[in-house]
């Protein structure tokens, strides 16, 4: 089995013109591990099955799976409000008025889905020091309330902080030790880490740049520290598998050691909210995990991007089969939706459904109504009609922009469907379409939905 996929990831990967990757594969009561390319295209350093890259926003699973414990333990319910928890804490003005703001209406539940309505890709950098994270919620009082909580759904990482601040609280230590002593020690990992110095001693993946930059290291490592619960975990693909299984397993490690409750692991997956998407991927998020409905039937997982690194996590609860994919490439959808496919069509009856593409026919009517300015925390949209087709010129902002090399992206949009609009778009020939739907609040606030995350317009 690890010849086959180890054969399997050089050849897709190779074609996807992804520099380096592992993978680890949980089927049939066995796991295997295989890699490919090169850890950095500088050094040339060769990629091993126990090498280590960022799994990005998996780490939100992790983060969330603490606080199913401190749930288990009776320290925290989905209903507790953040002003509860945090009570020094302020948050943006909620969206029933009066002198306080939304910490008193947003709940744990809302943080796990990303239903609070903070604008969420704030990624200031508060230091190196232990009350990193305690400092990045403090700043969360300047942040913008998009929409009421539980009003709609926007993925949100400044929302995962909040929840690592409230396991420090809860806990009384810095998130990076509660995951040590919660999660990362009874599963028996010895590669995963969270801190660069950590990481130095491992043989350890570096990003690269995006199309035409494909071949380039990125500049900057990582992300700051205080992003930490929302995404800096650092591990193997099979460090990552260990604790997916835990999951599947009913909250129980291989030596017996349970570390969250049946009731907990069984409450994690099932739909909360449904994600908009178009053709055939029809998602949902449950209390973190993502509910994928693939041909042939549902899947959990998390996705993961950092600057310059890809992570792919997929779990079938019937069959038991589980996969994890890690990549230090920004553009590896193509080769995990090739892979996983296989994996899963031969383990489990599952295929990724392919993704959608643009409708043919005359263009959409009404195009200038869309036009203007869309503008969130880290990105700005500027919306134009050119050649009787909408134009896209999309930008990093902020403090995510000092973080990478590639902050502006210009691409056209194509009919999705006859609605005009939910539309379709892409930089180059190869890369898989992305969708970008256009809509309004309850405010009648209009706002583009792209990448998970509302944006409203501005001006």
């Amino acid at each position: 089995m690890t010849d086959h996929w180890a054969g399997r990831l050089h050849e897709l990967a190779t074609e996807e013109r992804v520099p380096g990757a592992t993978l680890a594969v949980w089927a049939g009561g066995r796991q295997s591990a295989a890699a490919h390319g090169v850890l950095n295209a500088a050094t040339g350093v060769s990629a091993t099955p126990d090498s280590l890259f960022q799994i990005g926003s998996i780490t939100k699973l992790w983060t969330a799976t603490m606080i199913m414990q401190l749930i288990d333990e009776g320290r925290l319910s989905l209903d507790t409000t953040v002003a509860q928890v945090l009570p020094g804490v302020r948050l943006p003005a909620g969206a029933a008025g009066g002198a306080g703001g939304a910490e008193a209406e947003i709940t744990v539940r809302h943080l796990l889905t990303h239903t609070g309505g903070i604008d969420g890709d704030i990624f200031a950098d508060t230091g190196r020091g232990a009350d990193c994270v305690e400092r990045y919620t403090a700043g969360l009082a300047r942040a913008a309330l998009i929409f009421p909580p539980g009003a709609a759904y926007s993925y949100c990482n400044s929302g995962f902080v909040l929840l690592g601040r409230i396991i420090e609280v809860l806990d009384g230590r810095e998130w990076d030790e509660s995951l040590r002593e919660r999660l990362i020690r009874p599963l028996g990992l010895t590669r995963t880490v969270t801190l660069p110095e950590e990481a130095i001693v491992h043989r350890v993946a570096t990003g690269h740049r995006e199309h035409p930059h494909a071949g380039q290291p990125v500049s900057v490592w990582g992300l700051p520290r205080s992003i930490g619960p929302a995404g800096n975990i650092v591990a193997s693909a099979g460090d990552v598998l260990t604790f997916a299984r835990m999951h599947l397993d009913g909250g129980v490690t291989a030596d017996g050691t349970r570390l969250l409750s049946a009731a907990s692991v069984a409450a994690m997956p099932p739909p909360q909210v449904e994600i908009p998407s178009l053709g055939d991927r029809r998602d949902a998020v449950g209390l973190t995990w993502r509910l994928n409905r693939w041909s042939g039937g549902p899947v959990i997982g998390h996705d993961g991007g950092t600057i310059g690194q890809s992570a792919f996590l997929r779990a079938d609860p019937r069959t038991g089969v589980a996969a994890c994919l890690l990549t230090n490439s920004p553009e590896a959808d193509g080769l995990f939706r090739r892979l996983f496919s296989e994996i899963f069509g031969e383990y489990a009856g599952l295929t990724v459904p392919a993704g959608p593409e643009p409708v043919t026919g005359p263009p959409a009517a009404g195009l200038h109504r869309h036009a203007g300015r869309y503008e969130r925390t880290s990105r700005r949209y500027d919306v134009s009609v050119r050649d009787g087709r909408l134009h896209v010129s999309s930008s990093m902002t902020g403090d995510r922009a000092a973080l990478s090399e590639d902050t502006t992206e210009e691409f056209d949009l194509h009919p999705a469907d006859g609605t005009g609009e939910a539309f379709l778009g892409r930089m180059y020939d190869h890369q898989p379409w992305s969708a970008l739907v256009f809509g309004r609040l309850r405010d009648h606030t209009p706002y583009m939905f792209t990448g998970g995350r509302i944006t409203p317009r501005v001006g």
